[in-house]
């Protein structure tokens, strides 16, 4: 759950390049922004996210990037969390309170976030916020009719409140390029786990199926590829694993999501980021929420830019990123959910990265439905700490083939400009026809009939 919130809102400001240090000292915030310290990247935990808004200019340094494969973990398909599946020992984490993982009932866990804000453990903020997520997440386990919703709702939560208390005790600190942390703790499990039972696998579906093995072969011959995608819940990265777990795991496994400071600064959403592959940035949206830190946001952009760029250079990378800047959001009038607008500038930017990489890339137009299961707030909020709603809900993912800017170059000769806004209305156009058949499938409860000539879909894990 929690896993992305606002990606990087439109890259259209110019990159500043320039000679950073490796520690960035933010300001303390008020207690309604959470725990700003400075970032350390020394492996020590401590809190903030360096984090980069646009790509205008190309980085042009020489470092050589470097590259590690995390290991594939089978997932359970019980929806109960492991609290540390598979992995080396649980004690080489530091010690700290267990009193959630000790917990044995509802009234325990309630007791235990009770207790630990009047221990001044937990501040109330957060203290609210886990109770509140305790109950929507037993409410939405409960509608899916589970034989084992009481166990799972138990299980799962008793974790997730573990992770974020511990967050809260002893915060890590997000680099720039993150890399999924699966022991001593396995967050990508962990994560999982956690939102697997939420999804009404009988009513989601999968688009394109074949694209998606097309894409991990490209791989395997050192290819890069950019899914270009609409962003609907902060549960995004684990809807696409899930829905992709039967036929391509290690495809889902191996993304890189380019992330807003949001899911690294909320504790209720940290413990699911870190299961997951993350370039941090700091959101055009939320820049200037606090004027005094925009310098150094966009220092720690650049920083983040600098890791993609040296990522894509090694080859065989999988970026997911959506244009739009953050999650979609239902028309105030007429309360239909549709794919927000993406900026041209953001395209295009990814695009040069991607062509100047000096590996061969492939840009695909990536089409997401799965706002029921955890709606982000109706307006853009400053203050961190959004209410979650949570429901069981049928879901989907869609891929179509990769889009290339050099045939559509070739019919605007005259004006870059031109074709840059054609290349972005080719994405948005395929992410939103793709995106009407899986909302014909899962919300029109067509099902399979949906599938249109360019959209073919499948249920993978029946």
């Amino acid at each position: 759950m929690f896993v992305l919130s606002a990606s990087p809102s439109a890259f259209s400001s110019a990159i500043f390049i320039s000679a950073t240090s490796s520690r960035v000292s933010s300001v303390t915030l008020s207690s309604s922004k959470l725990f700003a310290a400075s970032v350390r990247f020394a492996g020590k935990r401590s809190f903030a996210c360096p984090c980069f808004l646009a790509m205008a200019e190309l980085v042009k340094d020489k470092e050589a990037s470097s590259s590690s494969s995390s290991s594939a973990t089978s997932v359970s398909s019980s929806g109960v969390s492991a609290v540390a599946s598979g992995s080396t020992s649980e004690s080489k984490e530091p010690s700290y309170s267990r009193a959630f993982l000790n917990a044995r009932t509802e009234e325990e866990i309630l007791a235990g976030i009770r207790k630990e804000e009047e221990a001044g453990r937990l501040p109330p903020t957060v203290a609210s916020g886990m109770e509140e997520l305790y109950h929507n997440y037993k409410n939405a386990i409960l509608q899916s009719g589970n034989p084992k919703a009481d166990e799972i709702v138990l299980s799962n939560m008793a974790a997730a409140l573990d992770r974020i208390f511990f967050e809260v005790e002893d915060p890590f600190v997000f680099p720039p390029y993150h890399k999924a942390l699966r022991e001593p703790f396995d967050y990508y499990l962990f994560g999982q786990n956690y939102i697997r039972p939420l999804i009404d696998f009988s009513n989601s579906y999968v688009g394109n199926i074949s694209i998606f093995s097309e894409m991990e072969e490209k791989l395997k011959q050192g290819h890069n590829i950019v899914l270009m995608s609409n962003h609907q819940t902060e549960a995004d990265p684990a809807v696409i694993a899930l829905l992709l777990e039967s036929t391509n795991p290690q495809f889902a496994e191996k993304i890189t999501y380019v992330a807003g400071d949001r899911v690294v600064t909320d504790p209720l959403c940290k413990p699911f980021s870190m299961g997951r592959n993350l370039l941090c940035v700091y959101s055009k949206k939320h820049m200037f929420d606090v004027p005094e830190l925009a310098e150094m946001k966009r220092k720690a952009n650049t920083r983040s830019l600098k890791e993609m760029a040296l990522l894509l250079r090694g080859g065989s990378q999988i970026v997911w990123i959506a244009p739009s800047g953050g999650r979609d959001r239902p028309d105030p009038v007429t309360g239909e959910w549709y794919p927000a607008p993406f900026d041209a500038s953001s395209v295009d930017n990814m695009r040069r990265l991607v062509e100047h990489s000096g590996a061969p890339g492939h840009i695909y137009p990536l089409a997401l439905l799965c706002h029921d299961i955890m709606p982000p707030p109706l307006q853009v909020e400053k203050e961190i700490g959004e209410k979650r709603i949570i429901s069981f809900h049928g879901v989907g993912v869609s891929v179509a083939p990769a889009i290339s800017f050099s045939e559509i170059a070739v019919s605007h000769e005259r004006s870059e400009e031109k074709a840059k806004e054609t290349y972005k209305e080719a994405f948005y156009g395929s992410i939103a026809e793709q995106y009407n058949v899986l909302k014909s499938a899962i919300h029109g409860k067509q099902g399979l009939k949906s599938s249109s000539p360019n959209v073919s879909l499948s249920q993978p894990w029946t």
